[in-house]
């Protein structure tokens, strides 16, 4: 059983296991053969779950365009790596089986039951909009993908694939976000075709006997309406119409029928996180509050931190994923990407972390790349020690088990209006209460914050965990709200007050 607000780290599996490999100099390391200690490490810096982010088996055909990728050529000349490390996309997948790269099927089992047995749960990957171009699955039911006649194909080749299946050539989609180019590497699963959704489901209860739970790829492409508006003019030509019921309504009951416990993680944007919440997710993706942690300040953020609480607790906080530039580059201010850092950790939700964010990496590192020999020379140890600190921080059981709320903030003075840039909230467990503060803006603020302290004598004293010192104030001095007078920009206190 997860606790709430769990802490889920993602691992871009073939890097890591690679840096395995040379660590401890065993070219042949599969999964289950990874030591012990480097997952000890990750339970006691406080994660819940480890995402294994492509292990399934990868597409020949997908690490062929991969190689003729020039961004990817860059990055490896630009990393004074090899060009062997360029592979395929792990979100072309052949087939729902573990990649021999990693290792034999039992393995994933067997790892499974060994990070249970430390109290970590395993989650792995699930794309739900398409398959590998080279996927049999295609042989097997042409219909349960998007395919087209020959005058739309050749009005628009880049956007099909041909096929040969016996005697015939099919023009077969490929993947496709409609904001985005399509996806070369992938072809377009048909979900107006029940034969497509039995086929996936079947996929997802596979998958479940593997994992603790999935993290479903741009789960919203595969919603009715968003399929229809993509690709109903090529499935009506072909007879098919839009069903009645969500595929995951039908997916995620299939699975947690069997497994209760399983659980549901989605990439989802456009507005839809609440749509998927109501059919079945645990968790989605928060994109909102990680563009105003980004581009806005703090009115912004602490209006999104009042939404309905249950929507809340189900949402994916995050400042660093594959998809994103490092937030210590897209930030802008090193200072501003530790402070929204703070937050992610702090509020409710499910707490995400990238591994390369852990280390400080302040280079965005293509899913494509299978080994970067030279990550060392990219690290911030600054940053690997703050986050090292605030993990253990979030730990704490007041922050998995306490009443969360978000606080007021009010002027110091009458002249005074910084208190707008300043953030605050806090959990109450028990006699413990922690306490965020966070100044996020890039000026001196201050503000007073609308709480109430418990103390036994005249002094109330506030113990600041991540510089490691106690504050000191008169009883009546706080009785209209605790003031914080020249916050310096993008800094942030975290109170730990026992009573």
């Amino acid at each position: 059983m997860l606790r709430t607000n769990p802490h889920l780290i993602e691992i871009n599996t073939k890097i890591f296991l690679n840096r395995m490999r040379a660590k401890y100099s065993s070219p042949d390391m599969t999964l289950s053969l990874i030591p012990d200690d480097e997952w000890l490490r990750l339970k006691h810096l406080g994660f819940d779950i480890v995402w294994l982010m492509g292990v399934w088996k990868s597409s020949e055909i997908s690490a062929a365009i991969s190689r003729d990728e020039e961004f990817l050529r860059d990055f490896v000349k630009k990393t004074s790596s090899d060009m062997n490390v360029i592979s395929a996309s792990p979100y072309s997948v052949v087939e729902y089986t573990l990649d021999s790269f990693f290792g034999f099927e039992w393995e994933l089992k067997a790892l499974r039951e060994k990070l249970n047995s430390m109290g970590l749960k395993l989650y792995l990957d699930f794309m739900s909009n398409h398959m590998a171009i080279d996927s049999k699955f295609s042989d097997d039911c042409i219909d349960c993908f998007v395919t087209a006649d020959y005058e739309d194909y050749i009005k628009n080749k880049d956007a099909f694939c041909e096929k040969k299946v016996g005697d015939k050539i099919y023009y077969i989609a490929h993947g496709k976000d409609p904001n985005f180019p399509c996806w070369k590497d992938t072809i377009q699963l048909n979900y107006f075709n029940p034969k497509t959704r039995e086929k996936m489901i079947s996929e997802l209860i596979k998958i479940s006997d593997l994992c603790d739970g999935v993290r479903c790829d741009m789960v919203m492409l595969s919603l009715n309406d968003v399929h229809e508006s993509v690709w109903g003019w090529l499935l009506k030509k072909r007879g098919f119409k839009k069903p009645e019921t969500e595929f995951w309504q039908e997916a995620v009951s299939a699975v947690k029928s069997l497994d209760p416990q399983f659980v549901f993680i989605a990439e989802v944007y456009w507005g839809l996180e609440w749509k998927l919440q109501q059919l079945g997710f645990d968790y989605t993706y928060d994109k909102v509050f990680y563009d105003r942690l980004k581009n806005m300040g703090a009115e912004e953020v602490r209006g999104h931190l009042r939404a309905e609480r249950l929507y809340q607790k189900k949402s994916v906080r995050f400042i660093d994923n594959h998809d994103e530039e490092p937030s210590l580059i897209s930030f802008n201010d090193k200072r501003r990407a530790l402070a929204a850092a703070v937050m992610i950790s702090t509020v409710k939700g499910l707490r995400f972390y990238n591994h390369m964010q852990l280390n400080g990496i302040k280079i965005k590192v293509p899913i494509q790349i299978s080994d970067f020999v030279n990550i060392s020379d990219y690290e911030d140890l600054e940053v690997k020690k703050f986050y090292e600190k605030l993990l253990k921080i979030a730990d704490h059981p007041a922050f998995h088990g306490g009443e969360w709320e978000l606080c007021d903030v009010l002027p110091v003075s009458d002249s005074d209006r910084s208190f707008i840039n300043v953030i605050a909230y806090k959990w109450t467990q028990m006699r413990t209460i922690k306490i965020i503060v966070v100044n996020y803006s890039n000026e001196n603020s201050g503000a007073r914050i609308n709480i109430q302290l418990k103390s036994k004598g005249d002094v109330v004293t506030l113990y600041e965990e991540f510089s490691e010192r106690f504050f000191s104030y008169n009883i009546n001095d706080i009785s209209q709200g605790l003031k914080i007078e020249n916050i310096p920009p993008y800094n942030f206190y975290i109170f730990d007050h026992e009573f």
